[in-house]
């Protein structure tokens, strides 16, 4: 039946997600999914709302939660924009503010729905190889450009950039969007989200957040994008052209709720960053190298063993983790950080292996 295929089909490479395996008894440290759930207003909130209001629209422009975001970030809500999750206010982003001339600028090794974007819209990519340590060279991205894009930490590696060397990226990139993905902020790295504070607010910057990593909602599917109201009022022309409802009216009463409590995602927070130190001594001990990470998980390799390898054995022993099959990275596992005990799990099944 592939002859009633739109063209572009046949030349798309789907983004492959991390697995969601269906097995009786699993320890699912693959995904990045918090593993503390989310704050208990959230639950009260979601519950609150499950009633006969449903048979209506929900609100589409989602106000009172980008009135909640503005107020958390010191920002107006003209400069708030909402999706289904990041992943659908990354893809409005390609169309409405990367579609140029010019190829847009990512690392090579990166979150990997970039260039499946890129593939989908027909947008012309470049990728800036990583340095020696894995590290994102700023440097190299000074050239001619239609924008510029990454994760800051960056995913898969986790390595995080300093927010001063990106505001100097901004300062000196001032004809194209740079966008910065800060899905794993929480973790330890400093937002970009300061810059678009008050009047001297750059007009090329973009910074993506989700609600699915630090506030433990993956399963409810919201993200968000702040920056100059001029990029905003791009990314609203293209989601009203593809889906005025993207929020539902549990997705955003529990977004509300979980935005409300800061509280919890600093606790909740904390106690990752915490049990990814030690998560890091214990598997230096077993001889892993570990590249430094501020993120909710860790890439790690073992010099005498396979990542492929690695990542099969623990999978024999219910134990499931990430693996990229791909150049440079291919004896690497990224695993996401569990609570003090799935971690304990990890690190007694690793040591059978080794």
């Amino acid at each position: 039946m592939s002859h009633f295929w739109s063209p572009v089909v046949h030349t798309l490479t789907p983004y492959v997600p991390g697995e969601q395996p269906q097995l009786a008894r699993l320890l699912k440290l693959n995904t990045n999914e918090s593993p503390y759930g989310p704050s208990p207003n959230v639950l009260a909130a979601i519950a609150e709302q499950s009633n006969a209001d449903l048979r209506l629209y929900p609100d589409p422009a989602s106000v009172e939660l980008k009135k909640l975001i503005a107020k958390q970030y010191g920002l107006a809500t003209e400069q708030i924009f909402l999706g289904n999750g990041s992943d659908e206010v990354l893809a409005h982003v390609f169309l409405a503010l990367l579609k140029h001339e010019q190829a847009i600028l990512f690392p090579d090794i990166t979150y990997s729905f970039y260039p499946v974007y890129c593939k989908l819209f027909e947008i012309a990519a470049q990728t800036i190889p990583l340095g020696a340590d894995f590290e994102i060279c700023l440097d190299d991205y000074a050239k001619p450009n239609g924008g510029i894009i990454f994760p800051n930490p960056n995913a898969p590696t986790g390595r995080a950039l300093a927010s001063k060397a990106i505001a100097s990226l901004i300062q000196a990139n001032t004809d194209s969007v740079i966008v910065i993905d800060e899905a794993y902020v929480d973790y330890g790295t400093e937002s970009c989200v300061s810059f678009l504070q008050g009047l001297g607010c750059p007009k090329n910057l973009l910074v993506i957040q989700t609600l699915s990593k630090s506030r433990a909602l993956a399963g409810l599917r919201v993200g968000f994008a702040m920056g100059h109201p001029s990029l905003i009022e791009a990314l609203e022309r293209v989601k009203n052209s593809f889906n005025s409802y993207p929020l539902g009216r549990l997705a955003q009463a529990g977004a509300c709720a979980a935005i409300a409590d800061q509280a919890y995602l600093e606790v909740t927070s904390a106690k990752v960053i915490a049990t990814r130190a030690e998560l890091i001594i214990a598997l230096d001990r077993l001889g892993f190298s570990t590249i430094p990470s501020s993120a909710n998980f860790i890439f790690t390799r073992h010099p005498q063993h396979a990542g492929a390898q690695l990542y099969q054995a623990l999978r024999t022993k219910g134990i499931v983790v990430r693996h990229f099959n791909l150049p440079r990275i291919e004896d690497f596992l990224r695993i996401t950080i569990g609570t003090d005990a799935q971690n304990a799990e990890l690190i007694q099944a690793l040591q059978e292996i080794i």
